[in-house]
């Protein structure tokens, strides 16, 4: 079962130290070959210390979502016990809020954060209040929000863009990019809202696609408060889960 967040960190180093010579014959003749041979060889080791270096910030960043799923399943642990305890079985109400929260821990035995099941999917060309909102929301709902990809292809305008939304020295945890959930959902528009009936595993490969399980999904300009809420109240595949996912949210709502 793949961890939380679930998501596909997207390390691309291009080495600009040289293909020199791939072909000869097209080749001007006063060309110093042997030359542009040397500077590739010497360009080669700062070439290895930026792969190197790219390698050391992805297992750094590996360990950060593998600690931030065991706190994300602690706490949801923690309020599906108090939520239960809370719970008057046998109570007439026509929407027993708390009833369908402990309903959903006991459900959901393995807790939240194995794999994303309340997911955003987001664009950097959304306004930077919206998606700082969104963000700020969806992290706290236990969520994740996923980006299809690098904007033109450049880390450097991807780091531009999340300086416009994030604080100083903030690391935006809860936030990657994986074009996977796109493709397994069919996002074509965004912001769109996605919550699953259940954990599922994403395939391995950049251009596969997984058969993504029955869910609730909302597309358009509302908060992850408005999505959760109604799919509780839709009573959908994703309603059980939306119900914890919108409990922790209100929870850290002062």
């Amino acid at each position: 079962m793949n961890k939380l967040p679930h998501l596909l960190v997207v390390a691309s180093l291009s080495s600009l130290a040289a293909l020199a010579g791939a072909s000869a014959q097209t080749a001007e003749p006063d060309l110093d070959l042997a030359a542009i041979r040397a500077r590739a060889i010497t360009g080669a080791p700062d070439a290895d210390a930026l792969s190197a270096n790219a390698r050391a910030r992805a297992e750094a960043l590996a360990r950060e979502a593998r600690t931030s799923s065991d706190e994300a399943e602690a706490h949801a642990r923690r309020y599906t016990r108090e939520a239960a305890a809370n719970a008057k079985p046998g109570e007439a109400s026509t929407f027993d809020f708390d009833r369908m929260v402990a309903d959903a821990g006991a459900m959901t035995s393995e807790g939240m954060g194995e794999a994303p099941r309340f997911i955003a999917f987001a664009s950097l060309s959304m306004p930077p209040a919206a998606l700082r909102a969104m963000i700020d929301d969806v992290t706290k709902a236990g969520g994740v929000v996923a980006l299809r990809g690098l904007p033109g292809n450049s880390a450097k305008a991807l780091t531009a863009a999340l300086a416009k939304v994030a604080k100083p020295g903030e690391q935006l945890d809860g936030v990657g990019i994986d074009p996977r959930l796109f493709r397994a959902f069919g996002i074509e528009a965004v912001p769109t809202y996605v919550v699953t009936s259940s954990d599922f595993d994403l395939c391995d490969g950049f251009d596969c696609r997984t058969q993504a399980p029955p869910h609730d999904r909302m597309s358009g300009n509302v908060s992850a408060a408005y999505a959760l809420e109604t799919f509780v109240r839709g009573g959908g595949p994703g309603a059980l889960l939306a119900a914890q996912h919108l409990a922790r949210l209100e929870r850290q709502v002062p």
